[in-house]
């Protein structure tokens, strides 16, 4: 098992910039895939971002390629997730996510990821 927290979120004005924050614990960061996704009232959850290989892989969803960056503290078992020129449409609470398995594809599909952590509520204000 991995416990992940979430941290970082707040309320934030449209064009501003929030990084938010995923610590890791019960093993160590590097042997497994990390994903955030969000979901805002009413909608489904959404892929934003993952990183493997100690954070030497990553992906973005096509709604944040440009905008957010996924990087990782290997030393502090924490996944960051830079997030820039936000927009009102950002607004979700974020989660951070675990994937322990080989995955059948990359990233790894939402199903595929194991560990959740409680999600962190961003707001952007237009």
């Amino acid at each position: 098992q991995l416990q992940l927290v979430e941290s970082g979120g707040t309320l934030v004005q449209a064009g501003g910039s929030l990084r938010l924050s995923c610590a890791a614990s019960g093993r160590s960061f590097g042997s497994y895939t990390v994903g955030w996704f969000r979901q805002a009232p009413g909608n489904d959850r959404e892929f934003v971002a993952a990183a493997g290989w100690g954070g030497g892989l990553t992906y973005y969803a096509g709604s944040v390629k440009g905008r957010f960056t996924i990087s990782a503290d290997n030393a502090k078992n924490t996944v960051y997730l830079q997030m820039n020129d936000l927009k009102p449409e950002d607004t979700a609470v974020y989660y951070c996510a675990a994937c322990l398995r080989y995955a059948s594809s990359w990233p790894p599909a939402g199903h595929e990821f194991d560990d959740w952590g409680q999600g962190t509520q961003v707001t952007v204000s237009s």
